[in-house]
């Protein structure tokens, strides 16, 4: 999951998370302790916005709407940490009134902490992959973790479990673009190609920056006539899609593909080097189409 933040404010959203996941826990060992103990609870945690009392809550609760706005994850820490705090005042009042805790009360608070914790290491998994297996500027996967991911699919194609198809693309005259309107209307290019690509793609398909204004697609469970449908989609809407203004002038651009699959005989290099064969017969029969491998080439 991509975040719509800068990289210095993600690394220091996620030594923030650090810090709260701590917090948090010293909380939890103060519950403990004044459950089993039957001491007087602290009264934050006995109110209707406990969740926002917390030194958890206080770092979650300072994001801007919208910083995290797209992300589940985040949003399902909000939900599980609000029903954590309202399962604990329950189980507080009823410690605090000597009152016999029943084990389907305690299990319910202790399976949405377990819920809690879990959101929150996959929100820094999330976060650490943004980090360190993302391009900076487009939000595409980089070329890190390219081969290895694509050699699993590999596995999988030879043991017969599923088909993957890669396509390369390439944006078209991109160099025209750095030329005629300088690097920064270039980057905006950038940016507005890869998130419409990567709004079009299916959630199993993936998308890394190859390099420059070239792309590779991986796209798992795919035959080569699906591939061609959802690449061709992909192609026309590209080429109607306004990627930048200067000086109030639209900027469009189109882009050409190349599809092979990702062959079982053959290494994971080899089969890029197919679709990279296909992607250089589409700028040759005149650019902005699709073009499929053939055995002839």
């Amino acid at each position: 999951m991509m975040f719509r933040l800068s990289r210095d404010k993600l690394q220091l959203t996620l030594q923030e998370l650090e810090q709260a996941s701590y917090n948090h826990r010293m909380w939890y060992k103060d519950l403990i302790r004044s459950i089993a103990c039957q001491l007087p609870p602290d009264g934050r945690d006995l109110a209707e916005d406990a969740h926002h009392h917390c030194r958890f809550g206080q770092w979650y609760y300072t994001f801007d709407e919208g910083e995290f706005a797209d992300n589940p994850t985040f949003k399902s820490i909000e939900i599980e940490h609000r029903k954590m705090h309202e399962l604990a005042g329950k189980l507080l009042n009823m410690s605090a009134h000597m009152e016999k805790i029943s084990p389907i009360d305690y299990d319910n608070f202790a399976n949405t902490l377990e819920r809690l914790g879990i959101n929150i290491e996959t929100l820094k998994h999330e976060i650490e992959e943004t980090l360190y297996n993302r391009d900076p500027l487009t939000g595409a996967r980089n070329r890190v973790t390219m081969l290895s991911d694509l050699r699993r699919l590999l596995e999988l194609a030879q043991r017969g479990v599923q088909q993957s198809l890669i396509c390369i693309m390439d944006i078209d005259l991109f160099k025209s673009v750095n030329d005629q309107y300088g690097h920064q209307a270039g980057d905006q290019v950038l940016v507005a190609v890869t998130g419409y690509i990567l709004r079009h793609l299916r959630p199993y398909d993936k998308l890394y920056r190859y390099g420059g204004e070239e792309f590779l697609l991986v796209m798992p469970h795919t035959d080569i006539e699906t591939s061609q449908i959802v690449i061709e989609r992909i192609r026309e809407g590209l080429s109607t899609l306004v990627s930048a203004y200067n000086e109030g002038e639209a900027i469009t651009v189109t882009a050409s593909f190349g599809i092979a699959p990702l062959s079982v005989n053959l290494t994971v290099e080899e089969s890029i080097d197919r679709a990279d064969k296909a992607l250089y017969r589409s700028k040759e029969d005149g650019r902005n189409r699709v073009s499929v491998w053939q055995e002839s080439e």
